[in-house]
């Protein structure tokens, strides 16, 4: 891609990508997503071990999942790179490993050199495309991973950016997959602190940002058809925690449901 070919960033408007790097402490966000994210911090404390507490987790669902044997990772909405990123957990364990990121925010396309640094054995590769363009986004990642065999799809703390019709488009992303996938999901919950997730939610939507906090049952039906991993579907902290992991619940509850399943 050419310099003259790279999206422009759009800092009229805040971007989930940019607002989560905010609350991680990162550097690349600009005033408009400070504002949001603040605004939100003011209406819930949770938020900031919520983001710390899904970057934990996905580390360890990937790292779970590369020791159960699968090579290839897709993770769509990436964000902005923090270390360790997916590919150095997959490539810690398997260093064959073979990685694409995919993500629409062209601050995370400026940062795509810092997800390309692979182990020798394996690849990583950067994807810019949305989500909800599926078949452009899985054809250039079928560049570097092979469709017959099982991958690890990541979702994480993306499908509350997606209305209802986020459950057909999960689906149709598992039914691409081939037998013995993996889907990583995490997903924002009201069960655990309604009043201050409908505060945060109506703090996104008045930026002009969708967010759909979803019920257990409602975060289950994005599982249907797939059997899940033990211990099921639990506030994310609470998936295979590490000792670290159950030391940090004892900062509070983290309104955030998690869960791994794979494609039988």
């Amino acid at each position: 891609m050419t310099e003259s070919s790279v999206p422009r960033i759009d800092t009229s408007r805040p971007h989930p990508a940019r607002v989560y790097d905010w609350w991680l402490g990162g550097k690349d966000n600009y005033p408009v997503d400070e504002e949001l994210a603040r605004s939100i911090l003011a209406v819930d404390g949770t938020v900031r071990r919520g983001a710390r507490a899904n970057r934990r987790f996905m580390i360890r669902a990937v790292r779970d999942s590369a020791e159960s044997g699968i090579r290839q990772f897709l993770d769509i909405g990436t964000g902005i790179p923090t270390e360790p990123n997916l590919h150095q957990v997959a490539q810690g364990v398997a260093a064959e490993a073979r990685v694409v990121y995919a993500d629409n925010d062209p601050i995370v396309l400026r940062h795509a050199q810092a997800l390309l640094h692979s182990s020798p054995e394996g690849s990583t590769q950067y994807v810019h495309a949305d989500v909800r363009d599926m078949d452009a986004l899985l054809e250039r990642a079928a560049e570097s991973l092979d469709f017959t065999r099982p991958v690890a799809l990541s979702l994480v703390a993306l499908t509350h950016y997606l209305d209802d019709s986020g459950y057909a488009l999960v689906r149709e992303y598992m039914a691409r997959l081939a037998p013995g996938s993996r889907l990583i999901l995490s997903q924002v919950t009201p069960d655990l602190s309604p009043e201050a997730i409908e505060k945060a939610a109506n703090a996104f939507r008045r930026s002009g940002t969708p967010f759909h906090p979803r019920s257990m049952a409602e975060f289950a039906r994005f599982f249907e058809g797939l059997e899940l991993l033990g211990p099921g579907l639990i506030p994310v902290s609470g998936w295979r925690p590490d000792p670290e992991d159950v030391a940090l619940q004892a900062e509070g509850i983290v309104p955030v449901y998690a869960g791994v399943a794979t494609k039988p």
